[in-house]
């Protein structure tokens, strides 16, 4: 557990507009007495219900049913008649569903952190770049985003960015921002293994002894540039390096289907795509078994998954984009946006190199123990709640 036992908790309503990650939600119940409200669909497609329910921790769960506008409507209704039993509303993002808890926290005078872990301009540029949506809607999109980020930075009581990068972007909207770390990285689980571990690991998820394991551990969106590694392994492959690509993912079909699509040779012989693995308990072996882990991004925020590659030890390949390029330098291998001839190049070298590559993700290790462990993201995360709830901070969470 993170925190002590308390005499009073900080009472915190979590108010999700789509998915969120059940460790984020796990560590906010180990900080705080904490509730959420969720919509009901994604609470229960993702998986997270099955996870809250299974977890050892009190949640208590509020599910409001239908799509985007009934949500919109319904969820701001529950949010009025549960905000004056909270101390503080936490609200997802900065946009649709921020803007429900901040006029209903304003009205009640409660205060509301919205804690903002993609860049939504960015994102949505990305549908136009991939003609997911024509010019006028792309405009219009991007003048609502704007409009919502503006008026949610001004109402929003504090804003909390994961990372350097996202803070940078949200003092454009909001003058009380502080850096967050979102669910952070459990460096005891996510840690280096030997090469005798590393055998035992592969055959253990029936991955190749003798092959170079690129990892993919990305879900396939707009933002993300899948087809970029795709392409590089495809190319390194063709310079004699063994690869195989492994994608684990809610999506994984999509990217077995993507990789057929873009024409490359023999794809059925080195693209693997499987379910997402559970994140607590799971996914870190496939970071410890992958000699590799490559990520491409048309835009990135951060992206969580780098971070814990590297306290894997396991070298990393990124777009140097957004937050990767910022968080990343010095630790991990960037390439130039949709270059697949440049991260095939990395690849090629972290395998033609492989005790540099591992030295370099050691180093990239040692950050993350330093500024990106668990406990640090949700030690920082209480003080912010603590500080603007207004009420005398108890605390004894350590962050070192």
């Amino acid at each position: 557990m993170i925190s002590e036992a308390r005499d009073s908790r900080l009472r915190v309503l979590f108010f999700v507009e789509g998915f969120t990650d059940i460790r984020f939600v796990i560590g906010l119940s180990e900080i705080c007495d904490l509730t959420m409200v969720v919509p009901e669909r994604q609470y229960l497609e993702s998986g997270l219900k099955g996870r809250i329910e299974s977890a050892v921790c009190h949640i208590d769960v509020i599910t409001v049913p239908g799509g985007r506008l009934a949500f919109q409507f319904r969820s701001l209704r529950r949010l009025w008649s549960l905000a004056p039993r909270f101390d503080v509303i936490l609200a997802q993002e900065v946009l649709r569903g921020a803007l429900n808890a901040n006029i209903v926290g304003t009205i009640r005078r409660v205060p509301i952190v919205t804690y903002m872990c993609a860049s939504p301009l960015e994102y949505f540029r990305c549908r136009r770049e991939r003609a997911q949506i024509s010019a006028p809607v792309s405009l219009l999109g991007q003048s609502v985003i704007r409009g919502l980020m503006t008026v949610n930075g001004k109402l929003a009581t504090q804003c909390v960015a994961m990372g350097r990068y996202l803070a940078g972007v949200a003092s454009k909207y909001c003058s009380r921002v502080s850096v967050g770390l979102y669910y952070g990285i459990d460096t005891n689980v996510f840690r280096p293994v030997t090469a005798a571990e590393r055998s035992q690991l592969r055959e253990r998820l029936d991955l190749p002894l003798d092959k170079f394991i690129v990892f993919l551990s990305s879900r396939i969106s707009h933002e993300k540039d899948p087809e970029t590694v795709l392409r590089a392994v495809s190319i390194a492959r063709s310079n004699g390096l063994d690869a195989i690509l492994l994608n684990l993912g809610g999506g994984f079909r999509d990217f077995l289907k993507l990789a057929h699509e873009l024409g490359l040779p023999d794809v059925d012989r080195w693209v693997i795509g499987r379910p997402a693995a559970n994140p607590i308990t799971e996914v870190h072996r496939f970071f410890q078994a992958a000699d590799a882990l490559a990520l491409a991004s048309l835009a990135e925020g951060l992206g969580i998954s780098p971070l814990e590659s590297l306290a894997c030890g396991t070298p990393v390949v990124v777009t140097s984009v957004g937050g990767m390029a910022v968080e990343l330098e010095g630790y991990a291998r960037l390439v130039p946006r949709r270059d697949a001839d440049a991260m095939a190049r990395e690849l090629l070298w972290i395998a033609a190199n492989r005790d540099a590559a591992s030295a370099q993700a050691l180093k990239g290790r040692d950050h993350v123990v330093r500024e990106w462990r668990r406990e640090k993201a949700f030690a920082d995360l209480l003080a912010v709640l603590e500080s603007v709830s207004g009420l005398p901070q108890q605390s004894n969470l350590k962050s070192a």
